[in-house]
């Protein structure tokens, strides 16, 4: 099971007692403080497009600010989700273990945290320092230092991250020795950190912080990697297997997903690079934080927040009511409705179920409907988010495939419209065969009693957010605006919607900012692991080697397509999408690419339309038994009597319509690339 909160998360936060509180209130401060930035980000990018469409006075100043205001939310949140404890882990073996297997299990999460983050901070603070020293700016037309502050930012986030990380192992660990044994480690860390910083601004070249320095490398020498175990002259699929089985089992112990890409990726630069290596992970994790596109993610997940919210979930729910009529099972269809007008607002799934869980279910119980269909209906319905855009898994995808996003954002439209009509014509077949499984209109109305109604300000903020929807994702069709500044335009459109419905406040915003900076600083230290490590293995042969065994298979290139989708089927058992995406997509997409004439496609065209496949084999896998995240977070909201045994069983019917969508998607390619076709001319 993959969850988007480690297994010891708490809801309230409360400092731990003891000498190291200070440093829990400044994760804290800084994570709720740097929160604000996401807000100002939209607003910088909203001027943006104004002054380029309105004044024709379009700014460069705009792009560089907004990439370092986002930069500093996400590393400077490090030190709060680290004190929260919601970095993404897999916790199924974890939580079979017994309470001292745990304790074992953490402790060993917070040592190898501990090292991967030290050595990252170590090499990362060398970079920055030269870069600061040049003072590196972007030579663009407004030539802002942008490459400095992000290389330092980088820097920062690392330190908080570890600082918290070693208060949070001193509090594990239980003996006076261990304790002070935590504490000597630090006073290592942090006069080596020290010590860079010292040398660096030092006068003369002949002083203690040289000296220092000189003595960790003294120690280095004797402990090389590289001269342990010769890697280069291992076979590549050797090496693969080793790297492969070591992410796997580090992974099963339960320690968050981004420590185990990160750690990984290290081993392997160390190993067959030495210390120079660490070079090439501190650059990679350092190009994460210049990749523009990212910035959607976040102002993605603050509209769905706001909206969320401001109840308009709710309001669209007895807006479809309304309209419903006296079709059997209109309850069930309105849902489905629902749920794709709320994927268009959010791209976030697993919000979207909760959502669906909370205010749908026990309607759709409450009226009569069976059970198990509503339940399976939920599941599927509220999945749609993965397929239909704003998708933050096409984001993702797009980001390590090297795709337009908004030609995926269009590709994914007609797939997932395809599914929802699966789902209402599956539903609509079964209570027109057994009536007794749902109820009519009139019949709801008797059962509530009152006819339902609407306020003007509740029927105004509804057309309100589906006006936004058209807003947002007609400018990225049309071309008017990217995808980063479509989601500003969603987030100023969200502020309104709220302040229509009488719903937006001062503390509503700062929950949804929050609410954004904890999930985006959540997944942002896995993506920065899972590059890292992407780069490291191609580097060292592993993606030639992979595309070279695929090629090799003998299987037509259909055949070949079908072996990747039965790979990420596996994967999906053990590991968070996040990281499939970056580990799997750099691999598959360029020979999905070079296969295009035998699949019949245009080579710009096969990865868009691998991506569809890509997104809608993730969908599958979060319905999926026994790991599927979306069964696991309808049982957090659903009522008690409903077993999670009984979640999966209700999801196998809509698991069945998903896989027959993805082979129409795959056998007709058209399906999902008319679209982008069609309006990119």
């Amino acid at each position: 099971m993959q969850v988007t909160r480690d297994r010891r998360d708490t809801s309230i936060f409360t400092p731990s007692p003891g000498p190291f509180k200070i440093i829990d209130h400044f994760s804290k401060f800084s994570g709720l403080a740097v929160a604000q930035l996401y807000l100002i980000a939209a607003l910088c990018t909203i001027y943006e497009v104004v002054s380029r469409y309105v004044f024709n006075a379009p700014t460069q100043w705009a792009f560089e600010v907004v990439m370092v205001l986002c930069a500093t939310a996400w590393m400077l949140s490090a030190g709060y989700v680290t004190l929260h404890k919601r970095h993404i882990s897999i916790n199924v073996l974890y939580l079979m273990a017994g309470s001292k297997g745990k304790w074992f299990l953490d402790l060993f999460a917070y040592v190898v945290g501990v090292v991967a983050l030290w050595l990252l901070a170590d090499d990362a603070l060398v970079r920055a320092m030269e870069s600061i020293h040049i003072v590196e700016r972007m030579g663009s037309a407004w030539n802002s230092p942008q490459p400095m502050i992000l290389k330092t930012l980088l820097v920062v986030g690392a330190i908080m991250y570890l600082t918290q990380l070693l208060v949070n192992l001193h509090r594990h660990v239980i003996s006076n020795a261990a304790k002070a044994l935590v504490l000597l480690a630090a006073a290592v860390i942090y006069v080596r950190l020290l010590s860079i910083v010292g040398s660096n601004y030092a006068v003369s070249g002949d002083n203690i912080f040289a000296s220092i320095n000189e003595y960790y490398a003294a120690v280095g020498s004797r402990i090389d990697p590289s001269g342990l175990i010769d890697m280069r002259a291992m076979g590549i699929g050797s090496a693969s297997l080793l790297i492969v089985g070591l992410m796997i089992l580090l992974m099963m112990t339960g320690m968050p997903l981004g420590i185990v890409t990160l750690i990984v990726s290290i081993l392997a630069a160390l190993f067959y690079f030495g210390y120079g290596g660490m070079y090439l992970v501190s650059v990679n994790a350092f190009g994460l934080l210049e990749k523009y596109p990212l910035i959607a993610v976040p102002l993605f997940v603050l509209m769905a927040s706001i909206l969320e919210r401001a109840g308009v979930a709710e309001d669209l729910f007895d807006a479809m009511s309304i309209f419903a009529g006296k079709l059997r099972g209109g309850v069930a269809i309105q849902t489905i409705i629902v749920a794709v007008i709320l994927a268009a607002m959010s791209g976030v799934m697993g919000g979207e179920i909760v959502m669906l869980g909370l205010v749908a279910l026990p309607q759709l119980l409450r009226l009569g409907y069976d059970r198990k269909m509503s339940i399976g209906l939920i599941c599927a319905a509220g999945s749609l988010a993965t397929l239909i855009p704003p998708s933050i898994i096409m984001i993702i995808y797009g980001l390590a495939a090297q795709v337009a996003i908004g030609d995926l954002f269009m590709a994914g439209a007609i797939p997932g419209i395809l599914l929802a009509t699966f789902y209402a014509i599956y539903v609509l077949a079964r209570v027109n065969l057994n009536p007794a499984m749902a109820p009519t209109a009139a019949e709801v109305a008797e059962a509530r009693g009152t006819e339902l109604e609407l306020s003007k300000e509740k029927i105004m903020a509804v057309a309100l957010s589906i006006f936004l929807i058209f807003c947002v994702m007609g400018s990225i069709y049309g071309g008017i605006a990217t995808v980063t500044e479509a989601a500003s335009v969603g987030v100023v459109g969200s502020i309104l919607v709220a302040f229509v419905r009488n719903s937006f406040s001062w503390n509503l915003l700062q929950v949804a900012l929050a609410g954004t900076m904890s999930t985006v600083g959540t997944i942002i230290w896995l993506i920065l692991g899972a590059v890292s490590f992407v780069g490291i293995y191609n580097l060292i042969g592993g993606g030639d080697f992979l595309r070279s065994l695929f090629s090799n298979l003998g299987l037509p290139a259909i055949g070949i397509v079908f072996v990747m989708m039965l790979i990420l089927v596996v994967l999906g058992t053990f590991m968070e999408w996040i990281a499939i995406a970056f580990i799997t997509v750099p691999v598959f997409a360029p020979v999905v690419v070079g296969l295009a004439p035998e699949l019949g496609l245009e080579p710009e065209w096969a990865a868009v339309w691998f991506g569809v496949l890509f997104v809608m084999n993730i969908q599958i896998y979060f319905l999926s038994p026994p790991f599927g995240p979306a069964c696991f977070w309808l049982k957090s909201v659903a009522p008690p009597d409903i077993t999670l045994q009984e979640i999966f069983m209700a999801v196998l019917p809509f698991i069945a319509l998903q896989i027959i969508g993805m082979l129409l998607v795959m056998f007709f390619p058209e399906i999902a690339l008319w679209l982008p076709k069609t309006l990119t001319g």
